[in-house]
């Protein structure tokens, strides 16, 4: 029998991988049809996100722990940008019958690592196993408000200030490092795992501030979002949720250019199409009516006016991340 789905099937498989991916605070955890969690304040937030083998990473790129990492911590940043705290999550997992179930073994230590280091206490609730001849990973992750109101993309209004946590343009520059690689030459990213493992990490593995979705909230976010899809495409959706404009400081984006250029060694002009519109940063876009919170970091104002990111006064547009564009 071979060591790998086909081989062992599915009741084995699970029963390797369920006990890798953690306690989770869960009513009912996996083993019954449906997962039971409690929502004390009656209400729930829920996000989902698939990652396809081709279009969202490339296994001759990431290690099976990395795609589970990434996979856990972009839905938790879901819930953050809307001030929330996860309370589960369920992962669905369509793979070939030949992949091996250590390899499952490794995304599913991933998993854990992400929910134990970015979200203490959650975990992996349930979810679903099958056969596919494109290996998908679909997570689907609960939150919670604590009480409080939820941070829209409808709230901004002018006068308010326009800031950001976590990195910003690392992961484009990361993925443009890894597409000059190649995908057919392990050593040339091998190399670059040693020479730009920040770098490569923020496009892999990355690292939301999920704990500063509910800072954001605390403090009176009046606007939210997770930047997955770059930095104008998702601006642009604030700034027509609010029907107002948000107006970048030319110094606070040469600021974060030069800090692109300076973790990858591309041209001034690559790190500022990665800031703008590289995506996958998902860090928090927030705006603000006071003072601005840590870990935020002030980018710019809103001001009254078309819905449109500009820079000092001048019209961006909104190019960004399209999983459809050609």
């Amino acid at each position: 029998m071979t060591d790998d789905l086909g081989g062992v099937g599915e009741l084995a498989a699970l029963s390797r991988i369920l006990p890798r991916l953690g306690g989770a605070a869960a009513l009912v955890g996996p083993g019954d049809d449906a997962a039971l969690l409690a929502a004390p304040d009656a209400r729930v937030l829920l996000s989902t996100d698939v990652m396809v083998e081709g279009p969202d990473f490339r296994l001759a790129w990431s290690t099976p722990h990395e795609l589970g990492r990434k996979a856990i911590a972009t839905n938790l940043a879901d819930v953050a940008a809307m001030g929330g705290v996860a309370t589960g999550l369920l992962v669905a997992i369509a793979a070939p019958p030949s992949t091996p179930v250590a390899f499952l073994e490794a995304v599913a230590d991933g998993m854990a690592a992400a929910c134990a280091r970015l979200s203490p206490g959650v975990g992996v609730v349930g979810g679903d196993l099958t056969a596919s001849s494109v290996l998908t990973i679909a997570v689907t992750v609960s939150g919670s408000l604590q009480g409080r109101a939820p941070v829209l993309r409808s709230g901004a209004r002018p006068g308010d200030a326009l800031a950001y946590a976590g990195s910003l343009g690392l992961a484009a520059a990361g993925l443009r490092l890894l597409f000059a690689a190649g995908e057919r030459d392990p050593r040339a990213v091998d190399a670059l795992r040693r020479s730009r493992s920040a770098l490569l990490a923020a496009q892999l593995a990355p690292e939301p501030p999920v704990h500063a979705g509910p800072i954001a909230a605390e403090a009176g976010a009046t606007a939210m979002l997770d930047v997955s899809d770059g930095l104008l495409r998702d601006g642009s959706r604030i700034a027509r949720g609010s029907g107002v404009a948000l107006d970048l400081d030319p110094r606070a984006l040469e600021a974060e250019v030069r800090g692109v250029v300076s973790a990858s060694g591309c041209s001034r002009e690559e790190a500022r199409s990665a800031v703008l519109a590289g995506g996958e940063d998902h860090g928090l876009l927030a705006t603000f009516p006071g003072l601005v919170p840590a870990p935020f970091r002030r980018l710019g104002r809103v001001l009254e006016g078309p819905a449109e990111v500009r820079l000092g006064g001048r019209p961006l547009g909104d190019e960004g991340w399209d999983s459809f564009a050609p």
